[in-house]
């Protein structure tokens, strides 16, 4: 048995020293009697501006264990190791196959590798190194490649972004654990198993899925990239097929008994196409609006109540306001260091991310500044559960034509002015991809653009100069998560049997971590249905 100790507050600059005299007064022994110390989480607490501390959360192993649960702050470690669950014993006479390589397809595919299932994972774009080179042609003012960009292509949307790790989903099953060892095994800085807001970032993304990839292949599995899943051949209510599309042109009929769908929400046509057939789906509300630019020295200052922070990782927020409407007002995906990205799929389309790189070096913070929208601000724009799929569409069109094909960005002054950049102020812009001054007005419907700025006005009383006029806007945020769901029951099938909906796009997950984690409770489920027989 080993001891969990909480909440033990240092200074950010403390030594290992004073961390084990701190330990050792806590638990009331000498410091010789203390051996290893794991640190299970930290985090940073600003809340006394300008002390800015580390809290811990440290699992111990000491004798006579049992007398240090009476003592504040301290509990025993009762968590268990993951474990995936016994073969079922249903006969699989065909390979699983899974569609998209993003977290969910991808933690998916590792699970039923390692347990000797050999699944085929079926990605529309190209391998990441590959996937890359495209993006950044596309970047400096080529074409769009709408099988491979930021969206699509081997690690998903999640690999062009800043890789955060952290997640609100409550999780007694150790999968949240399994998700970050598994990104340690294959290339992850072993500090995201403790920290409480972890990150990869972009260039170890690219690396890390390439690995695990190179793992699934291994293990007997099979990436098939430039392949799209064009339909799906349904007999009865039971999946019987799936009609493949190669770049070229071509297409070929692939049997399978088990599919995973893990396309994340940019897979329009896949969602169009499951709709005909006869998959069961609801409508399911989301947020639009604009990607914000701040500094990050200006940030890391307000957040941390200190004039010089550079010693402390870039700060992070978060922030939510209510407006007089009822309409929700947030901050989401929020890259400290980061870049603001081209991260369109669609012709005629123009969407926006955020994205950081490791280091998170970059001189600005971005985030993007949403606002909730539900059905009754969407149905005017199309029929039925994919009406949200056609609002998204609207404001991407919209936003291509303020920018002329490029990314359009207007100042937080000249917004609330109704008027079009000219020049930019304070904040020097951290753009990946082209971009134009224009006017961002009018993108978003008019409740909608009165919500963002009563949300920035209210931010900006929480973060000092969040609503300065030279703040850059960019749009438009679009794809924050899946406007549809599609159902399934308490098995994970959905009404067609042999098909799980899975990850983000199929409306179960929001985030990289999340998504992995639902990849995995999917391969669980399939593990424990079926015993291959091939």
């Amino acid at each position: 048995m080993a001891i969990l100790l909480n909440n033990v507050s240092l200074p950010v600059r403390h030594t290992e020293e004073m961390l084990r005299k701190k330990v050792a007064k806590l638990l009331r022994i000498r410091e010789q009697e203390l051996g290893e110390i794991e640190i299970v989480r930290r985090s940073i607490d600003a809340r006394k501006k300008p002390e800015v501390n580390y809290v811990y959360l440290l699992r111990l192993k000491l004798a006579h264990e049992a007398k240090f649960l009476k003592l504040p702050n301290v509990s025993a470690d009762t968590r268990a190791p993951y474990k995936l669950p016994k073969r079922g014993e249903n006969a699989l006479g065909s390979r699983p196959v899974i569609i998209g390589s993003g977290p969910a397809g991808f933690f998916a595919g590792l699970m039923l590798a390692e347990a000797g299932y050999r699944p085929i994972i079926l990605e529309r774009g190209l391998p990441a190194r590959e996937r890359k080179q495209a993006v950044d042609a596309f970047w400096a003012g080529g074409k769009l490649n709408p099988n491979c960009n930021v969206s699509f292509g081997e690690g998903g949307a999640g690999t062009f972004s800043d890789g955060k790790l952290n997640t609100l989903v409550k999780d007694n099953a150790g999968r949240n654990r399994k998700v970050l060892e598994v990104f340690c095994n294959y290339g992850a800085d072993s500090a995201i198993l403790y920290e409480q807001k972890p990150h990869l970032g972009t260039d170890r993304l690219i690396e890390i899925v390439t690995a695990m990839r190179e793992e699934i292949e291994r293990l007997g599995g099979e990436l098939r990239f430039s392949s799209r899943a064009a339909d799906f051949c349904v007999e009865g209510d039971r999946l019987r097929a799936v009609l493949v599309e190669k770049a070229d042109g071509t297409k070929y009929e692939l049997p399978c008994e088990v599919l995973i769908a893990a396309t994340g929400h940019s897979a329009r046509d896949t969602f169009r196409t499951l709709h005909a057939r006869g998959f069961q789906m609801e409508a399911k509300a989301f947020a639009v609006g604009f990607r914000v630019q701040h500094r990050q020295s200006d940030i890391s200052i307000s957040q941390y109540g200190l004039k010089e922070a550079g010693f402390l990782p870039p700060a992070p927020y978060k922030l939510t306001a209510k407006t007089s409407s009822g309409r929700g007002v947030y901050s989401f995906c929020m890259c400290p260091g980061g870049y603001v990205v081209n991260a369109s799929s669609e012709a005629g389309g123009t969407v926006v991310n955020g994205m950081s790189y490791a280091d998170r070096g970059s001189a600005n913070a971005n985030a993007a500044i949403i606002v909730s929208v539900g059905p009754e601000d969407f149905l005017r724009y199309g029929e039925g559960v994919l009406a949200g799929l056609s609002y998204q569409e609207v404001l991407e069109r919209r936003a291509y034509q303020a920018g002329q094909g490029h990314i359009p960005v207007q100042l937080y002054g000249d917004f609330i002015a109704k008027r079009e950049s000219r020049a930019f102020g304070g904040t020097e812009p951290c753009f990946a991809g082209q971009y134009r001054l224009a006017a961002l007005n009018g993108i978003l419907d008019a409740p909608l653009e009165e919500a963002f700025l009563e949300g920035m006005a209210s931010f900006g009383r929480q973060i000092k100069g969040f609503d300065a006029p030279d703040v850059i806007l960019a749009g438009v945020e679009s794809r924050t998560s899946s406007p549809i769901r599609i159902l399934r029951d308490s098995e994970l099938q959905a009404n067609i049997q042999g098909f799980y909906p899975c990850g983000e796009g199929a409306g179960y997950a929001g985030g990289i971590t999340s998504a992995a984690m639902d990849g995995i409770r999917v391969a669980e489920a399939v593990i424990a249905r079926y015993t291959p027989k091939y």
